[in-house]
């Protein structure tokens, strides 16, 4: 019986995917899982939460008897005249360990103290003389979680202090430590981070290498990616510098884009892309579900931006100047288009729906506010502005999106250096879902610059010689 034993799971863009501590720790000695490895670099949202089995599933119901034999037994132990510690001890030993394992190198003292209370023949031998105090050992161990735990844990730690009975205590204490065991994990995933960037960026351009050596066209589509990428820059710069004469710019040098300019615009066109027509980028392909990810809430982003902007636009200063207002309907309006990215997903009815929603919800505030209500007229007017946000081409959709790419380009030129560009206009009530798109976004073409940035420069040094 091992009650504090337990697996754990992580998750992201792809399934949920069984990891244990074990091999999370092997992965900081050296990238012996690429996979593992790229997730905890790209995801700062990376965590480590136990595995829950699944409902009803035989290995839940499996699980769940022998745990009631385990604790019955030690219960019955307890029950005995005089009372048999042989379980009651081996527990005990197995929270000694689970204590121990979070220490740090320089916790010495306490250490020291877990060692010399937790002493399993000390116990031993008071438990064989009728000397054993297992309620003294436990509040030992209630007061040394407390002294461990993080402070997200502080209450639940004080709730054992309440349970008097010993064998619902061992069961809450040892639930709690497995509780703590997945902060400790956590907190080494923060800490090993930086150390693992550098070992999987040399491990990943080194997998990638051995591939482009036996397979030397890996780079084709990784090379129309971004030759599409600089033609598509040349014709915005040559729209931008035309004369009104009409007549050609003179300079052909300054239609010629960066490098880096065209490396970030080739990103952002991977923000749009026809996943199921057009073949995914070579040296992107770890990451497409993310990009498939960051694609749909760039849409999502888009939808409710264009929405809100529609709605505050018409209601005047006095609704948008009102910041809970504002939060309430963007949540309305986010809930409502919450499985956007499902290929069952109808936005034309959810729009009617948001249409309908919005102007019941502009009603009670304009009511609140002490201003006019709206007329019926006005009402079909932003129903019609909303239903119309729907169409790929509305004018304020395609406003709205502009913005929103605008905002990831200069945000991943700037170097990623906070503060955040400013907030495009109109984009304030989204500011802060756009602001965790961005971080994202950026996040991961930045590992993805470092990894593949000696071909990605190879690529350009040919194509920008042609120009």
């Amino acid at each position: 019986m091992d009650p504090a034993g337990y697996g754990l799971t992580f998750q992201n863009s792809s399934p949920l995917r069984f990891v244990t501590v074990e091999e999370l720790l092997e992965t900081t000695k050296g990238v012996t899982n690429m996979a593992l490895a790229h997730e905890i670099v790209v995801n700062g949202d990376f965590r480590i939460k136990p595995v829950e089995l699944p409902k009803d599933s035989l290995e839940k119901r499996v699980k769940e008897i022998v745990h009631k034999a385990f604790w019955d037994c030690l219960s019955v132990q307890l029950s005995e005249n005089p009372p048999t510690y042989d379980h009651a001890i081996k527990l005990v030993g197995e929270i000694k360990e689970t204590l121990l394992s979070f220490l740090l190198p320089g916790h010495t003292r306490l250490r020291n103290q877990i060692t010399e209370v937790l002493d399993l023949d000390l116990i031993k031998q008071e438990a064989e003389n009728g000397a054993l105090d297992i309620s003294r050992l436990a509040e030992f161990i209630i007061g040394m979680m407390g002294t461990l735990c993080a402070p997200a844990r502080d209450e639940e730690v004080k709730n054992l202090k309440d349970i008097k009975e010993i064998v619902p205590l061992f069961r809450a204490m040892f639930a709690v430590l497995d509780l703590m065991k997945v902060d400790m994990a956590n907190f080494a995933v923060t800490s090993i981070r930086p150390h693992l960037m550098q070992q999987s960026v040399e491990y990943e351009r080194k997998k990638f290498q051995e591939l482009l050596e036996k397979q030397p066209d890996s780079l084709d589509f990784v090379t129309q990616w971004l030759e599409e990428a600089s033609a598509d820059l040349m014709i915005q710069r040559y729209k931008h510098t035309l004369p009104a004469s009409g007549e050609a710019a003179s300079s052909k040098d300054a239609l010629v884009p960066s490098a880096v300019s065209i490396q970030n615009y080739a990103y952002l066109k991977l923000l749009k892309w026809d996943h199921l027509r057009r073949p995914f980028p070579e040296t992107v392909l770890m990451d497409q579900a993310r990009f498939q990810e960051l694609q749909g809430q760039l849409e999502l982003l888009t939808v409710l931006g264009a929405v809100l902007l529609v709605t505050f636009s018409m209601s005047g200063p006095g609704v948008s100047s009102r910041a809970d207002f504002v939060e309430r309907l963007k949540t309305i309006v986010k809930v409502l288009l919450t499985d956007m990215h499902l290929p069952t997903f109808l936005l034309d009815e959810a729009l009617t729906t948001i249409g309908e929603k919005v102007c019941l919800e502009l009603s009670g505030c304009l009511a609140l506010c002490g201003s006019p209500a709206f007329s019926i007229d006005k009402e079909t007017v932003l129903k019609g502005q909303i239903q119309a946000v729907g169409g790929p081409d509305d004018p304020v959709r395609r406003i709205t999106e502009s913005r929103i790419l605008t905002f990831l380009e200069t945000y991943l030129g700037s170097g990623h250096q906070k503060p955040l560009p400013t907030v495009p206009g109109g984009l304030g009530p989204v500011q802060k879902e756009l602001e965790e798109l961005a971080v994202k976004f950026v996040r991961l073409v930045n590992y993805n610059k470092m990894v593949f940035c000696p071909y990605y420069d190879a690529v350009l040094s040919k194509l920008l010689l042609r120009s």
